[in-house]
Order: C-alpha cells, then structure tokens, then sequence
C-alpha cells in the first residue's frame, strides 16, 4: 500500500511538469467572415400612363438599353384635341368679353370727362350727375379687370391640356435598361390601377444589400471597401464601397442592412444575384487572447484553466475572432492571468499546478 501511495504522488508530479502555462494576452484582431447579400438596381421605375388612352406604339422591348429622356412608347387619346379645342375657344370668348369691357371703359371715361368740363360753367350739370359718371367709369375698369382674370385662367387651361398632351408620349427618366414590358399596341392604360407599362432600371450601378451582424455592427465603416464573390463568376473577387447604413436593426434578424456602391461597368452581375460577401471583423480594443488550446468545451461549459496561487481555477468563457493559434475569450479573466497552454477536463479544479508562465508566440 505505502508503495502504491509513492507510485501515485510520483505520477502527479510527473502530470504538473508537463502543464505548460502563458499568459492571456490583448491585442487587436482583424479578420472576415462571409454574408450573404443580394443585389438590386441602384434605381427603378414602373412607368404608368398619366392620361387614359390607348397605346399606339411600343418602340422598346425587354433588355432594351435606354437613354435618359429617350422616347419609349406613345398613347393615343382623341379627346385629347377635343379638350384642347375647346379650351382654346373659352380663351378667344374671354378675349372677346375683355376688348367689349375695353370698350366700355373708354366709353365711361369719355363722358366723365365731358361732365366734368362741363362742370367747370356754373349751373351747367348737377353734381350728381359728375359723382354717377365717375363710379360708371370705376365699374366698367372692375369689369375688364375680371375679364382680363378669365382670359387668363382660360389660357392656363389650355397650356395644362397642352401639357397633358405632352404625356401621351412615354420617356425615360434615367437612362438603363429595361427590365419588363408588359403592355403593347392597342392595351387601354391611364392612372390607377391599370397595369405597369414598362419597369426600367439603372444596373450600371448597383446596390448591394448586406443584413451585418449585431455583434459584427461595430465594425462597419462607411467608406471601406469590401470584397464579395458571385456564383457566376467564383473565380472572379468583385470589390463595394460601404456606401449607406441603416443605423438601426431589423427586430426579426437583429441585423443591420448596410449598402455598398458597386459600378457594374461590364455589365456581369445583376439584380436579384447573391453574392457571398467577405466581411470585416475588428476586435475593440481590449480584446483578450489565449491559444485555441487552452479553451476547453464540454456538453456543460466552455472553460479555461487558470492558475490560481499554484492551483487549477476552471473559468467559464465566451470564445469569439480567432487570429492564427490564438482565440478571442470574454470572461472573468483579465490581461496577464496565467492559464494552461493545453488545457483538458482531465486537469481537474484544485490541482496542484507548478509550472512558470511562458510568453504566447
């Protein structure tokens, strides 16, 4: 039995020199993960008929690229000059009421004028008749004034029909490509709920959408440039500039949606692709490492072994970033705590652990 009990106390310490230990150490770590994302048209459009008609020609189709302001279809709409017409003859009608209320008014100053020479001769017109001349030749200057207001109203009538006129030919507000077309030649369309026309979108210039994270959010930074990959091309690396971030998180994801800018100049990727986005993480300051070694994982915790005044403490962690051998730990450790290189749940809590601290390499 006293030998069994040497062969024991022999074997532990052979067990404690060959626990190496070192010290947590912190640093700041740089590395990517991979986010998908997903790619829509910097700017798009679903052109609708403004004014009811029918279409009379479709000049593009699907994958037409297209100019800014470039003619792209044309409705026909007859009442259209009708409207016009007749609001062109309420102008020369108003015109005509102003020259009659023209005339009256010169008419109405020609006899206060008379009167009123003639009042200078004593006894010659009474002054009521001078006082009735001079509110004649006020109320016919009130009547071409209101004149001149209808013939003028009645000219802007006839410059919005002209206008609504001018929206009977469909154009491009930006120049790209278009993506649908869903109308042709003899369809009845207008406002409301007729259909979509045609869908035009600019991709020489894409947004990519990626859902960051909210334990990676910290590390946006507007204006980095971001590399992705695309399953068309997986060869190929494609590069975005973080461009707009939302600043707050989708509730369901707990996610932030962040775009980058991405120029399409070949014209190879395109909405509704899903690229794999390879994403920047960076540590905060502070962050605390040990070898991937030492941090020990069972079905119960995730631990380190330190050594605690020669004696094996089990401290639970929180693994994160990974830099080479080394592994970000959160937990009641701090810089310079010495814990086991090569930890295992063989080494059980309140071990004796008597081996120097060496440096991480």
């Amino acid at each position: 039995m006293k030998r069994f009990s040497c062969l024991f106390i022999l074997a532990s310490i052979c067990w404690a020199q060959k626990i190496e230990l070192v010290p947590v150490v912190s640093k700041s770590v740089s590395q990517t993960i991979d986010l998908p994302g997903e790619f829509l048209a910097f700017q798009s459009v679903e052109l609708h008929a403004r004014v009811r008609g029918y279409v009379e020609k479709m000049l593009v189709d699907r994958g037409s690229q297209v100019k800014q302001g470039q003619l792209l279809a044309t409705i026909t709409a007859p009442e259209m000059k009708a409207y016009i017409a007749e609001a062109t003859s309420k102008v020369s009608v108003a015109e005509s009421d102003r020259l009659q209320a023209m005339a009256q008014l010169e008419s109405a100053k020609s006899t206060y004028e008379r009167l009123k020479k003639a009042s200078e001769t004593a006894g010659a017109i009474s002054g009521n008749e001078l006082v009735q001349a001079q509110e004649q030749v006020e109320a016919a200057q009130a009547a071409v004034e209101s004149k001149q207001q209808a013939k003028a109203a009645a000219e802007e009538t006839v410059k919005a029909q002209k206008d609504m006129e001018t929206y009977l030919q469909i154009t491009a507000p930006f120049s790209g490509v278009i993506t649908e077309r869903l109308v042709h030649p003899g369809a009845l369309v207008g406002p409301g709920p007729d259909p979509v026309m045609l869908v035009l979108e600019d991709i020489s210039h894409l947004r990519l959408v990626v859902a960051v994270p909210e334990q990676n959010a910290a590390s946006i930074v507007k204006g980095a440039k971001v590399d992705f990959h695309v399953p068309a091309s997986p060869q190929r690396t494609y590069a975005g500039t973080v461009a707009r971030i939302a600043h707050v998180l989708d509730e369901k994801t707990r996610a932030m949606a962040v775009e980058l800018d991405v120029q399409n100049r070949d014209g190879l990727l395109a909405p509704g692709m899903y690229p794999s986005v390879k994403w920047p993480v960076h540590s905060l300051p502070g962050t605390l490492l040990v070898p991937k070694t030492a941090v020990v994982t069972t079905t119960e915790r995730t631990f380190v072994i330190r050594d605690r005044q020669g004696k094996a403490e089990w401290v639970n962690v929180s693994k994160g970033i990974s830099d080479g051998d080394l592994v970000q730990v959160s937990g009641a450790i701090a810089v310079g705590d010495r814990v086991v290189k090569r930890a295992s749940d063989e080494i059980r809590e309140g071990d004796e652990v008597r081996v120097s601290a060496r440096p991480v390499s």
